[in-house]
Order: C-alpha cells, then structure tokens, then sequence
C-alpha cells in the first residue's frame, strides 16, 4: 500500500445501531460462477531471472522505484501502465511492446494533482481494463488512501474523474483508514474491485466491491475477504496487491504478503465465488530467487494471454515498507499444476 485518498458525498454509508445495514453502500453478492476447466490445485512460477523494465537514469521520473506493473493487451499491442518513484513522487507512466518482454518507454502519463483530494505524493499504484476501446484505470492517491479513475482512448492522454470512486469506511471499520491497491475485473457486465483496506490498528487486509459502470462502487458488507496469516507466515504483518482472475472452473487470486523484517513474497488463494476465499499451502508462494528481486516480490498483475498465464510483478533487493527498493519489474509464466501439493 502506498499513501492516498478521500471520498465524495455519494458514498456516505448509512451507519445503524446494529451495524452497517440498508445502505446502497453495502451490500451481500457473490461473482458468477466462472467457466468450468481442468482440474487444477494450484499455479507453479516459471520466472525470467532478469527484469523486463528497469529504472530511468538518475533524475528521471522512474530513477529511484519502478513497480507496480498492470498489463492490457489491445491488437497486437501490451500496454504497461506502471509506478516510477523519484525520490519524492509517485506517478504512472506507459511502456508499450509486441511480445510483453521487450518493452519501449513512453514516459510518464499520470501525475498528481490537480484534483484536490490526490494531494502531491502519488497517482499510481493502479490497474487498467480495456472496455471496448477505451482504457480505464483506477489508481490510488491521496492521504488518507483512495481510489480514483481515469480514462484514455490511446493510453498517453488521460482524462480523471473529479472525485475519488472509492474511499475508506466508516468509524470502526475495517478499511476506515484507506483503501489502496485496487485491481478490477469484469465479469457478467459488471466490474469487481479488489482492493487493501486499512483499519485504525494499521492492518492491512483485502475486500472486495462490485458496480454496474466502474464508478459507483457497492462494497461487499461481509468484508474483508481475506485475513492477515498466522504467526510466522509470510502475510502475517499486511496483504495487499490482489490480482484476481478465472480458470480451471475456480477464480484464483495472486497476492502481496508481508513478514515482520517487511520482506514481500507473492501467495495464492482460490474460491468458486470470488468472495469466500482459501489459502494455498505455503509452498505454492513466490519467492525471488535472482538478485534483482531478493527480498520483495510484489504488485502481481495477471493476463490470460493465448492460452497462457502470464503474470508481470515488481520485484527489489531492499526491503522497506512502502519505496526506494530498487525497484523493477519482472514477467513470469504461471503453470497449472494438477496434483495436490503437500500440507
């Protein structure tokens, strides 16, 4: 989770005595049951070991952190709308490339401001949808952490919405001090935005919420979906970056796990309604294994892809909360594994 923002009047919630109940803000949903496959447990890695985007020269806009990668394709064309950091901000910008490793720079499409609720620290941390032939993009800024939407035609000029589409919840709620990382799908002819909440206990864990037009967003009031683990485990101190998808009859879902010393390695978890979700065992989870990425991998983002799983992450050798990790960004496969893995 990265810094962000606030919410409009719209999306006040209705707060009752016994809880939060009768509100358009709130509501009890499942996704459509996804399309029936093969049987398949699990998602084994199948890593390049150098980094497919790496940081610009010194004084660049992306010198210091480049993560965060969310991946469209459109034609023949990828699309990589991505986080750089310079030390100071945080902003999106596009790369473009014909096969998803060689990637060409654009520069930087999306900067903070001037929007008042986005503040001057971040506008990135997103994930872009190809709906017909526009692009959408929800991305975090702000502080406290919200949501915002933007919209573009060819991916280099962009056009926001005044106002944040999702922000934090009530008092006492689980996500009342922000809500980060989204990552959209659409499914049925509605979209559902996963995303990190973060309560007042600093905890960071994942929920989930639906629209009809990617803009007026009904959380799900059972949230969060999916809880911080064990003592000892590699999530036990924050979730974040879900990046959710459908195969195999189940959807399945990649996520960013954080241990006491702030080392990232990427879980899995499976459900067959996109809400209840179960954990995989701990050796299905995504470690770095080269230089590069040794002590963080991160910001999972997932694209079926001619019948492959292609999955691009962000990976760094510091391991500190939030920057300055030396940042890049990798591409792997994901193949099914259909034996059961051990306990």
């Amino acid at each position: 989770m990265r810094p962000l923002g606030r919410l409009s009047g719209w999306a006040t919630v209705c707060i009752l005595a016994a809880g939060l109940t009768g509100c358009s803000q709130y509501g009890t949903f499942t996704l459509p049951s996804p399309p029936a496959g093969a049987a398949v447990v699990a998602f084994r890695w199948d890593p390049l070991p150098a980094p497919v985007l790496t940081r610009g020269a010194a004084g660049e806009w992306d010198s210091v952190d480049v993560l965060n990668p969310s991946v469209v394709k459109r034609g023949a064309v990828y699309y990589l709308l991505y986080s750089g950091f310079d030390g100071g901000t945080w902003r999106t910008g596009l790369a473009l490339s014909f096969d998803g490793l060689s990637w060409t720079k654009r520069g930087q499409v999306l900067s903070p401001g001037p929007a008042a609720w986005e503040g001057a620290y971040i506008a990135a941390n997103g994930s872009v949808l190809l709906s017909g032939d526009e692009f959408l993009y929800w991305y975090q800024a702000g502080t406290p952490p919200g949501i915002g939407l933007a919209r573009s035609r060819d991916g280099l000029r962009w056009s926001k919405a005044a106002e944040p589409v999702l922000q934090g919840g009530p008092r006492g709620s689980w996500d009342e001090r922000g809500v980060a990382d989204p990552y959209v799908i659409q499914v049925g002819g509605r979209y559902y935005l996963y995303y990190l909440g973060q309560d007042r206990a600093r905890r960071q864990r994942l929920g989930v919420a639906r629209s009809e037009d990617g803009i007026h967003w009904q959380k799900l009031l059972s949230n969060p979906i999916l809880e911080l683990g064990g003592a000892g485990a590699f999530d036990e101190s924050g979730l974040g970056e879900p990046a959710v998808w459908a195969s195999q009859g189940r959807y399945w879902m990649l996520y960013t796990g954080r241990d006491r010393s702030e080392y990232r390695r990427i879980g899995q978890a499976w459900s067959s309604d996109g809400v209840r979700w179960r954990r995989l065992p701990a050796d299905s989870v995504f470690a770095g294994t080269s230089a590069w990425n040794s002590k963080v991998v991160c910001d999972p983002s997932v694209l079926v892809d001619g019948g492959r799983l292609r999955v691009w992450y962000g990976g760094g050798d510091v391991a500190a909360p939030a920057q300055n990790l030396h940042g890049q960004i990798g591409v792997a496969l994901l193949e099914p594994v259909g034996a059961t893995l051990s306990k």
